[in-house]
């Protein structure tokens, strides 16, 4: 228990069974000496990934292996180093039966809720202030709950992957987003990039997103963002009741072929996606649906979405290149000629109410679609009634 007061750590090691109580009015903030620290991991095999992505134990309260971990109270953990790079302040690895809970998280250096391989965990009314890289990061974990979260980044806010910091793929599943409070300057909700194992029944609701001023460049900024480039399947993501202000590009969708940790890359799956009741405000950058050659997302929904979006300048991409081993970003593939929303390389699009609002002066159609089949457009969906071009 840490009541009300400012006490300096550095690695905290947590075992099973225990509850770190981080009382109202006190904080546990990290120290500046990167002695008081464990070192970054070194891993007997290659995780094909980034330190920030790997390591679980340079960090400040990090656990292994462990069940039943607790960490409430309603006080704050605090980084005092302003930038990128430094510890994480949660750091849980190979654990289960988990709850974080009425924490606020200030200034953190690394991811800020960093899970890996973990299953049960509830991320309930955690407030994440000035991260400088990643808000709450779930890594191949199972049953997951984030919830009534206030979440302000850098980099991605919220961000479902599947790595392979463990060694070998695994699947991440059962996760939902709800209630939550959303700027980031990357992703505001994002799976991926990482994606070498499945990614399946993930679920996200009732969230406002805003676009966070800053590095990276706001054209980098997305609300929405659902990606599989490292062979993953992902399959059953459901995304409904969302309002956005100021986010560059509402949806986001790519199936790409980086093929990490792959050898020849194949490209992986998405389908069965549904994206509903979304409102947004100040879209300067178009929303894209995308597969690659011989390998198209399959079977995606938008219904009742509405996008404002403001004018921009610039050329147009053509032809809109491939890119497929690129990294995914909503910016990848230059200006886009539709100025609301992109598709290409899809098996089954349905589209209902569907609507682009804004845009003075930019001449660009509304919708394009580039071997799309079986496109599915309700009467009047497209802006003021206007079919999708081809």
């Amino acid at each position: 228990m840490f009541p009300g007061g400012t006490y300096r750590s550095g690695t905290l090691h947590l075992p099973s069974h225990v509850t770190v109580s981080i009382g109202a009015g006190a904080t546990l903030l990290a120290s500046e000496d990167e002695r008081d620290f464990d070192p970054i991991e070194d891993l007997p095999y290659s995780p094909w990934a980034d330190q920030e992505t790997h390591s679980f134990s340079y960090a400040l309260l990090t656990g292994l292996d462990a069940t039943r971990i607790n960490i409430v109270g309603g006080g704050t953990i605090a980084d005092a180093r302003n930038h990128r790079y430094g510890p994480k302040p949660i750091a849980l690895k190979r654990s289960a039966h988990l709850v974080i809970r009425d924490i606020t998280i200030v200034g953190a250096p690394n991811y800020a809720v960093s899970l890996l391989g973990c299953d049960h965990v509830v991320v309930d009314g955690v407030t994440i202030r000035n991260g400088f890289s990643d808000g709450i990061d779930p890594d191949c974990c199972r049953y997951v709950h984030i919830s009534n979260c206030d979440v302000d980044t850098w980099d991605d806010a919220i961000c479902i992957k599947t790595s392979l910091s463990l060694g070998e793929p695994r699947s991440t599943e059962h996760v939902t987003v709800s209630n939550c409070t959303i700027r980031s300057s990357c992703n505001n909700v994002k799976i991926g990039t990482e994606t070498s194992g499945d990614v399946r029944d993930v679920a996200v609701t009732n969230c406002t997103m805003v676009g966070r001023p800053g590095d990276p460049p706001p054209d980098e900024n997305t609300g929405i963002a659902i990606e599989s480039v490292d062979g993953a399947v992902v399959e059953g993501v459901v995304v409904s009741s969302i309002v956005m202000h100021g986010v560059a590009t509402p949806i986001f969708v790519r199936l790409g072929n980086r093929g990490r940790g792959l050898d020849p890359p194949v490209p992986g799956g998405v389908r069965g996606v549904r994206i509903s009741n979304v409102v947004a405000f100040g879209a300067h950058q178009t929303s894209s649906i995308t597969g690659v050659p011989g390998h198209p997302v399959r079977d995606i929904s938008l219904d009742g979405i509405t996008i404002e979006t403001v004018p921009d300048e610039g050329p147009v991409a053509d032809p809109v290149p491939e890119v497929e081993a690129d990294y995914p970003r909503a910016t990848m593939f230059g200006r886009l000629p539709a100025r609301g929303l992109y598709a290409r390389h899809v098996d089954g699009l349905g589209l209902r109410d569907v609507r682009f609002i804004g845009g003075e002066g930019d001449v660009r159609p509304e919708m394009i679609t580039d071997d799309v089949s079986a496109p599915a457009v309700a009467v009047g969906s497209a802006g003021a009634g206007s079919p999708p071009a081809p």
